[in-house]
């Protein structure tokens, strides 16, 4: 069982910079994939970003490509994102989910593992 715990998260103002973390609990094969979506009120839940455990394959959501950095140590155990440029659209509960194979990212399927969320705000 992997377990997941998000941090970061807070009150940012449009244009400003907020970096998430996520630190997972063991460095095994259930998470040779781990990213990262979010779901604003009232809307579907979105995929954001991932990552491949080397850290060397990743892959963005059009949203946020270009503004948005995902990154990992080089233990695994703990990803990162780096958000710049926010605006109000990207208020949302951001989480971060692992799962054994980093094509379910790309597949666009629902990865096996889940941590609680940190809320992001962007507001002025």
């Amino acid at each position: 069982q992997v377990q997941l715990r998000e941090s970061g998260g807070g009150l940012v103002q449009p244009g400003g910079s907020l970096r998430l973390s996520c630190e997972a609990s063991v460095r095994t094969f259930a998470t040779d994939g781990m990213g990262w979506f979010r779901q604003a009120p009232g809307k579907e839940r979105e995929f954001v970003a991932a990552i491949r455990w080397n850290g060397v394959s990743t892959y963005y959501s059009n949203s946020v490509n270009g503004r948005f950095t995902i990154s990992r140590d080089n233990a695994g155990n703990t990803m990162y994102l780096q958000m710049n440029s926010l605006n109000p659209e990207d208020t949302a509960v951001y989480s971060c989910p692992a799962d054994s194979q980093y094509s379910t990212f790309l597949d666009h399927n629902a990865p096996d593992y889940w941590g609680q969320g940190t809320q992001v705000t962007v507001s002025s």
